[in-house]
């Protein structure tokens, strides 16, 4: 028995020692990861942070507090630099000074010292256009699911660009106002091909529209549209067909709407009058050609 005392012993410490090694590793690796948590939490916070400042600035249309949110490196999918961006941002707080923003963070995801972050966003806003001889009443209503890209210079987290996935809005004027209309078209569109944008109109049997369907280069400044009005079908619908571009553009599907109402004065006569127009937007996203990916044709036969 005594001979076997030793080598137990020994044994026994032996295997202890990677044990107490493998015990000290994981409360190694479990500090690191608190520490990595708490990182992420602060920068998750520091995120967070940007976004609602990013409502609070724009919705006081403090210009120079805003700027300060994006790098000076910025450009969004469009290939808006910093200064067209808030040159346009400008020009839209301008157009329509009681314009409201909102965005609601869908995700925050954090790698290392980049970010990315999906937000949903909305604007609204109410204008009023006057001629010598109307006024007329407009609302604006404005959606888009938009994706962020930031990075962590020293302390600071800043926008360096941004990708809008998809987004549709609507400014309507009159009876418009209270006309259910949708512009469909695809969020995604490959260049060169074909996609169809499709107008649908709720009218009342009192009611007619024309409307015309094109389609626009998000480039600054935006080119006018040819308009060409069309009256809809029975169904209260209209489609045209567009061929993506290839010059590496994203587009913006658009929709021009005259409302009509007939209205019966006396027994002979009937007043047809306009009483709301509408205008609608839907962005197209267009994957851009790539022309240096070469295939080569497996059928093709090689010399030895």
């Amino acid at each position: 028995m005594k001979r076997v005392i030793l080598p137990l012993i020994l044994s026994i410490a032996f295997l202890s020692i990677p044990q107490v090694s493998a015990e000290a590793g994981v409360i190694s690796d479990y500090k690191a990861k608190i520490s990595k948590n708490r990182e992420l939490k602060s920068a998750r916070n520091t995120i967070t942070k940007i976004f609602t400042n990013q409502d609070k600035y724009t919705n006081a249309h403090d210009l120079e507090k805003l700027s300060e949110l994006y790098d000076e490196s910025f450009v969004n999918s469009d290939g808006f630099d910093k200064k067209v961006y808030f040159k346009l941002i400008k020009k839209t707080w301008e157009t329509y000074p009681s314009i409201i923003y909102d965005s609601e963070l869908l995700e925050i995801r954090i790698n290392g010292d980049y970010a990315t972050v999906y937000a949903y966003e909305t604007a609204s806003a109410t204008t009023l256009e006057q001629t010598e001889n109307i006024e007329a009443y407009g609302e604006l209503r404005s959606q888009a699911n938009t994706m962020y890209h930031l990075k962590k210079r020293g302390e600071n987290w800043t926008i360096v660009s941004e990708q809008v996935l998809n987004e549709k809005s609507q400014l309507k004027y009159g009876d418009a106002r209270f006309i259910k209309m949708d512009l469909s078209a695809p969020e995604l569109v490959k260049a060169g091909d074909e996609y169809t944008a499709f107008l649908d109109i709720e009218l009342t049997d009192k009611e007619g529209a024309v409307a015309t369907i094109d389609n626009q280069h998000i480039i600054h400044p935006l080119k006018q549209a040819d308009e060409a009005f069309r009256q809809l079908s029975d169904e209260n619908e209209l489609e045209r067909v567009f061929i993506a571009n290839k010059q590496n553009l994203n587009e913006y599907a658009t929709a021009s709407i005259g409302i009509a109402k007939a209205e019966v004065y006396d027994e002979t006569k009937t007043r047809v009058y306009l009483s709301g127009i509408a205008f609608l937007m839907t962005r197209v996203n267009v994957i851009p050609e790539n022309k240096y990916i070469k295939v080569e044709d497996e059928n093709a036969q090689t010399d030895k």
